[in-house]
């Protein structure tokens, strides 16, 4: 198979890979309108505030293990061993445009943050452990994900920069995973209470900005 080709359908089965949304299997499976419950998202966050953990996680490992499977799977299927990581890449990104743009639902989904995070565990794994670090300890200290999601996303950016070789790797799924959280509209609405009042500006992120 030419390499091109190998690259098209990683592509492809990449994106439909992605199109299978952990919010929304677990959310029929357990009763639940995760898109008229809190923010609307159907992301691992949203499904906390509406079902609690035993909601989250599974969805957490769906979006999460999508990515993995992505990264790891296609490649091999489509005879890529010798040479995985660009056919990882291609899939891995586009199981995470997949999550946030699925065909069925009429291109509304998440925001790819679980998924593109199983693509760096896989791809990066170096870069994917201070990314965690840092989202843990920002989240954990401040109780916003939407910040600690935003700083993850730069650290990404910044270890491209510095690591040799790597900028294409971490650069364009961080940009994807931040492209997400900025045109939401829950992120225009942190953005608006941060233009009204500074000294809560981030305040809202608990409420409506989802990981």
């Amino acid at each position: 198979m030419s390499p091109f080709l190998a690259g098209v359908l990683c592509a492809l089965g990449g994106y439909l890979l992605g199109t299978v949304l952990g919010g929304s299997l677990m959310a029929r499976l357990r009763g639940v309108d995760l898109r008229s419950s809190g923010s609307g998202n159907v992301g691992a966050t949203n499904a906390l505030r509406a079902g609690g953990a035993r909601l989250a996680i599974p969805v957490l490992a769906i979006d999460i293990g999508k990515g993995v499977l992505a990264v790891l799977l296609l490649p091999w299927l489509l005879g890529g061993a010798a040479n995985p990581e660009p056919l990882g890449f291609i899939a891995g990104v586009a199981a995470a445009v997949g999550h946030c743009y699925p065909v069925w639902t009429g291109f509304r989904g998440g925001k790819g943050v679980a998924t593109l995070a199983g693509v760096f565990a896989v791809l990066l794994p170096g870069i994917f452990a201070i990314m965690l670090g840092v989202f843990l300890l920002t989240a954990l200290a401040t109780g916003y994900i939407g910040l600690a999601s935003t700083l993850a996303a730069v650290t990404a950016v910044a270890c491209g920069l510095i690591v040799p070789k790597v900028e294409l790797w971490s650069g364009v799924p961080a940009s994807l995973w931040r492209w997400r959280r900025w045109s939401s509209s829950s992120t225009a609405r942190i953005c608006s209470a941060c233009c009204r009042a500074p000294r809560c500006a981030w305040s809202a992120s608990r409420c409506c900005g989802d990981g």
